[in-house]
C-alpha cells in the first residue's frame, strides 16, 4: 500500500523535477505503462516506425551516419522491416572514440558528456541528450513499479561510480532527501564500514535496495556474520545491476533481507535494456531499443542461442547508438512471459563482472576503485589489475603513446592510496592482454580473501 508521502513524491515532486530539467519522463512513462501489454506483434510496429525515424534523422542530420550510410548505398528511406538493419555494420566503441565528434547531431543542444566505469577496460565517452534520459528514467521507473514499490519509497543505494558519488552536493543531497534515497558508497567494505552500513539500513528500514549484486550479497553475509537481523526491516525487492548475477548472490540477498530479488541488464551507454518481472522474466524495453544477437562475424543466430549482445537505442537522436555492440553474450527466449506482458524477453545474460580487492588493512573495496585509477591515462591502451597477495598487486599494461616513467608512478601511487603503502605495485608491460579461456575478460582479478569471517571476493 502506497502511503501519502510516497504518493506526493510520485505524483507532484518527482514530475515537478523531471519538467524542471526539461525532460519528458512523465508522458513516456504513461505510453510504456499501457504499450507493456500490447502483443508482441504491435509493439514490433511500433519498434519500425521508430526506426524508421532515427534512421532518417541519422542519414540527414549526423555527420558520421551521413558519411557511413553514402558509404554502404544505404537508404534509410526503404527500411521496410527491423531486420533490414543489418545492412549497417556494428558499431563498436572504437568506433565512437575515433568520431566522437562527427556522432553529434547537427542540431543537438545540451548534450551531457558521460562516460562508461571502465570495468571492461575501456572506458568510453559519450554523449546524452535530453530525449534518450527521459526514455531511461521512465523505463526503470516502470519496471520499478513492477515490485509494489514506487519513487518516494525508502531506498538504500549501493553504488560506486564517480558520477554519483560525486555528486553529492547541497542540491542532490536536498533531492535525494526529498526522494528518500540514501547512498552507500561500494568502494570501501571494511567490516567497521559494513557495521555502519547495516546500522545505516536498519535506521532507514528501506522498502527498496539498488546496486550492484556483489556488494549487497556481501552486506548481506556481513549481516549474517555479526548476527545482524535484516529480515524486519519490510524490504520488498533489492533491484540488482551493472554486474552479472549470480545465483548465490541472489540466494544471499533473499535470505538475509527477506525480499525479492529483480535482476536488471543495462549501461550507460547501451541504455536501460532489460529487467525481471516478479514472473521470472528479462523483459527488454523493447519500446526504446531494439536487441539483436550475433555470432563472431555479426550474422544474426536464430532465435534461442547465444551470441553477442547488439542493442540500437530508439530514443538517440543526438548522438545515435546503432547496432551497437555491447561486448556481453546473451540469447531472446521466444517464450511469453507468465505475466502476460508483450515485451520480448533476454535470457542466458553473461555480462561482465568486477571482481572485490582487499587493501592490507583488511578493507574490501569493489574493483572499479583500482580501475578508475589506471582507466584515464591516455597513455595505457589496455591493462588487466591482478591481486596476487595482500602484499603484491600485478599490473599488466599495454603501453601507448607518452607511455614513460611517471605513467608507472602514477599507477602505482594511485593504487598504493587504496592498498595501502606497504603494498607492492609491480607494472609489467605487455604487448596485448590475452582474455581468459571462456572468451571473457577480467581487467580486475584478486587472489586474496578476506579474513574475520567476510568473504566478500567474487
Amino acid at each position: 500500500m502506497m502511503d501519502a508521502y510516497t504518493r506526493l513524491v510520485s505524483k507532484v515532486i518527482f514530475p515537478l523535477h523531471e519538467w524542471a530539467k526539461g525532460h519528458a519522463t512523465m508522458r513516456v512513462w504513461k505510453m510504456l505503462e499501457q504499450s507493456q501489454w500490447w502483443d508482441r506483434a504491435r509493439i514490433e510496429r511500433l519498434q519500425l516506425t521508430r526506426l524508421q525515424a532515427l534512421l532518417r534523422h541519422a542519414g540527414e542530420a549526423v555527420p558520421y551516419y551521413r558519411k557511413l550510410f553514402a558509404d554502404h548505398g544505404f537508404d534509410a528511406r526503404a527500411i521496410a522491416s527491423l531486420s533490414d538493419l543489418s545492412a549497417l555494420p556494428l558499431l563498436a566503441k572504437a568506433d565512437i572514440r575515433d568520431n566522437l565528434e562527427a556522432m553529434k547531431c547537427d542540431t543537438a543542444r545540451g548534450l551531457k558528456r558521460f562516460n562508461t566505469g571502465g570495468s571492461s577496460g575501456e572506458p568510453l565517452v559519450f554523449f546524452i541528450g535530453n530525449e534518450r534520459v527521459s526514455h531511461d528514467v521512465a523505463a526503470k521507473w516502470r519496471a520499478t513499479r513492477w515490485w509494489g514499490v514506487d519513487l518516494g519509497d525508502p531506498e538504500i543505494v549501493v553504488w560506486g561510480s564517480p558520477i554519483e558519488l560525486g555528486a553529492q552536493d547541497r542540491v542532490r543531497a536536498w533531492r535525494d532527501a526529498l526522494l528518500r534515497t540514501e547512498l552507500l558508497p561500494a568502494f570501501e567494505m571494511s567490516e567497521p564500514r559494513l557495521d555502519e552500513f547495516l546500522a545505516r539500513i536498519r535506521r532507514r528500514r528501506p522498502r527498496m535496495l539498488f546496486g550492484y549484486p556483489s556488494a549487497l550479497s556481501c552486506i548481506a553475509r556481513h549481516a549474517e556474520a555479526r548476527g545482524v537481523r535484516m529480515d524486519d526491516l519490510g524490504v520488498r525487492v533489492a533491484f540488482c545491476t551493472s554486474e552479472r548475477l549470480y545465483e548465490e548472490q541472489r540466494s544471499d540477498i533473499e535470505r538475509v533481507f527477506a525480499c525479492r530479488v529483480a535482476n536488471g541488464y543495462g549501461a550507460r551507454d547501451a541504455g536501460f535494456i532489460a529487467h525481471e518481472c516478479p514472473a521470472g522474466g528479462m523483459h527488454l524495453t523493447a519500446e526504446d531499443v531494439i536487441v539483436e544477437i550475433v555470432d563472431a562475424q555479426g550474422a544474426a543466430v536464430p532465435i534461442g542461442h547465444t551470441g553477442e549482445i547488439v542493442v540500437t537505442h530508439l530514443a538517440t537522436g543526438e548522438f545515435p547508438f546503432i547496432r551497437y555492440r555491447t561486448g556481453d553474450i546473451g540469447a531472446l527466449d521466444p517464450s511469453p512471459c507468465a505475466c502476460g506482458r508483450g515485451l520480448p524477453l533476454l535470457r542466458d545474460i553473461q555480462g561482465r563482472s568486477t571482481d572485490f580487492v582487499v587493501a592490507h588493512d583488511g578493507t574490501v573495496m569493489h574493483g572499479l576503485a583500482l580501475i578508475y585509477v589506471v582507466r584515464d591515462l591516455p597513455e595505457v591502451a589496455a591493462f588487466r589489475i591482478v591481486q596476487e597477495s595482500l602484499d603484491l598487486t600485478r599490473v599488466e599494461v599495454v603501453p601507448g603513446p607518452g607511455y614513460g616513467p611517471e605513467t608507472v608512478a602514477r599507477i602505482q601511487r594511485g593504487l598504493a592510496a587504496r592498498l595501502g603503502p606497504g603494498v607492492s605495485i609491480d607494472v609489467e608491460l605487455r604487448t596485448e592482454i590475452a582474455p581468459e579461456k571462456s572468451g571473457k575478460y577480467r581487467y580486475v582479478q584478486s587472489r586474496v580473501t578476506s579474513g574475520g569471517g567476510l568473504a566478500c571476493v567474487t
